[in-house]
């Protein structure tokens, strides 16, 4: 039997992770929003009036992520956030016309890098990859969900 090849995970997914960064910054010299913006606004295009802390969750990022992320996105205009009704320490986050707009142009970027990230393989081997990245979210759990 053959000895169990290395692959070393942990650097290629650093050095992956880098890379494709750098690309994706490079790209957003011509787009309005962040890899992160674009996701907050496609969790608002499903579900308009999400409370904020439900959409940090959902990104993976704190309170003070989240927050941050929320400041710059109302000052450019793309999000508004309002009290919740229901709770007034809570917050909702609710698109802005200008927000419709960058989701319909964040949509039109990922075909182009998610074209790039899969060419070459089959679906079934792009499948593996996903549900192997999936279960770092349960095996890595965030410090409050440990």
């Amino acid at each position: 039997m053959r000895p169990r090849r290395e692959h070393r995970l942990v650097f290629l997914l650093t050095v992956a992770q880098r890379r494709l960064q750098r690309w994706m910054a490079a790209q957003r010299q011509n787009s309005a929003v962040t890899a992160t913006q674009a996701g907050l606004l496609f969790i608002l295009g499903q579900r308009d009036g999400v409370l904020m802390g439900e959409a940090g969750a959902a990104l993976d990022l704190g309170p003070p992520g989240i927050s941050g992320l929320v400041d710059r996105m109302t000052a450019a205009n793309l999000i508004r956030r309002r009290a919740d009704p229901d709770d007034g320490r809570a917050w909702r986050l609710w698109l802005t016309p200008a927000g419709r707009d960058a989701i319909a142009e964040s949509k039109a970027g990922l075909v182009e890098v998610n074209a790039r990230l899969t060419d070459g393989f089959t679906d079934a081997e792009i499948d593996v990859v996903a549900r192997w990245l999936t279960t770092m979210q349960t095996r890595f759990p965030r410090g409050e969900d440990e």
